[in-house]
């Protein structure tokens, strides 16, 4: 069995959701369906290319009117769910792209169709080209999600809204104002699901990226209300405390001290190869006369294809530190080859943060 993600659109899959495609379409053929899937540069094909792909020669098949279309689509899910199709509806990604393919021009069925749509597979992609094309019109919509009784559709309101949203286009208007969806987010900040309020914290810390004075306003505006709030507020924020912005520590009460100290600071693998470990101890000591609240982290810099260097904040702990406490601390960082990151060969950098400040930096060559 493969390991590859893009193979969730294998043989099999195909050959089920034709059966589904055959009872809602009349005039259905598997055969060419099939043929026109798999063509001669399918193997090549990546994920989101096998899924626009999908998304295109499923319109072949679907009436020319996208209303007409979309009901199509709104029955084949039902099917599919009758069926109890698969545990997971990643898969079903294509059906978004076919309304953001084919619907651009048909706003109210597009609303329509994303609102029942992402209860079975996330819109959260397909719904930014509409927020960039109808602006106000499409963020009005969103907010009206916002009040739903799915949490799919109120995780949408926030998710498909946010200016930053990871592998997707960015909302180049709403970086650099996002006044227009702050309603959403705080219509969404008491959201009993915890999967829409990572969503909303997660839009807060996109909009942190851009203004920062934003986020930490609401911050202050929210602080209080409850334990879930402060925890929307804490994860939004995380960048601004990896950056170790000024008015973030201040609101955590993170202060800045020569008295907290780092001490006995080793890189324990000063040569490491790609593969394995980086591994660093130090102590930290309190000489305060009193307890104090310590964020710990560590930075890597890492050697990037221009021979720069690239920093990178890691979390460690965040708690309280005794009158002359020592507290140790044996950290591992992994350097296994991962999609998201390409190691460089050569010398790089790490440092110890506390508070926001930088206590210490040492060498450490990758091999």
């Amino acid at each position: 069995m493969s390991n590859l993600l893009k193979d969730i659109y294998s043989p099999s899959f195909y050959n089920k959701f034709s059966d589904v495609l055959n009872e809602v379409l009349p005039s259905f053929n598997r055969n060419n369906f099939l043929k026109l899937i798999f063509d001669k540069s399918w193997k090549n094909r990546e994920l989101k290319d096998r899924m626009k792909h999908t998304s295109i020669v499923l319109n072949q098949f679907l009436p020319a009117n996208f209303d007409h279309a979309a009901e199509n689509i709104i029955t084949m899910i039902t099917v599919l769910r009758q069926r109890k199709f698969l545990d997971s509806s990643l898969e079903f990604m294509f059906f978004p792209d076919y309304i953001e393919t084919f619907g651009r021009n048909h706003f109210d069925t597009s609303i329509k169709t994303f609102e029942f749509v992402t209860q079975f597979t996330s819109c959260e992609f397909a719904v930014r080209p509409f927020i960039i094309q109808y602006g106000d019109q499409m963020i009005k919509e969103m907010h009206a999600w916002s009040s739903h009784d799915s949490l799919h559709v109120r995780r949408l309101a926030s998710e498909g809204s946010r200016p930053r949203l990871p592998w997707a286009i960015a909302l180049p208007e709403l970086k650099k104002n996002p006044k227009p969806i702050l309603p959403i987010l705080e219509s969404l900040k008491t959201d009993p699901s915890e999967y829409v309020r990572r969503s909303v914290a997660n839009n807060l810390n996109d909009i942190s990226k851009d203004n920062p004075n934003t986020v930490l306003a609401i911050a202050k505006q929210w602080k209080g209300l409850g334990k879930e709030t402060d925890g929307i507020i804490k994860h939004a924020c995380r960048t601004l405390l990896k950056q170790g912005h000024a008015d973030i520590l201040k609101y955590y009460r993170l202060n800045v001290s020569d008295k907290i100290q780092v001490k006995d600071f080793k890189i324990i693998t000063p040569k490491l190869k790609i593969g394995s470990h980086l591994e660093f101890s130090f102590n930290l000591i309190n000489t305060e006369s009193k307890k104090q609240t310590v964020r710990v982290e560590f930075a890597i810099y890492y050697l990037r294809q221009n021979g720069q260097l690239s920093k990178k904040v890691f979390k460690i702990s965040e708690r309280e530190i005794k009158p002359n406490e020592k507290i140790f601390f044996n950290k591992k960082q992994s350097f296994k080859i991962i999609t998201t990151r390409k190691f460089y060969l050569g010398q790089q950098k790490l440092s110890i943060i506390i508070n926001g400040q930088e206590k210490t930096l040492g060498n450490f060559e990758l091999t």
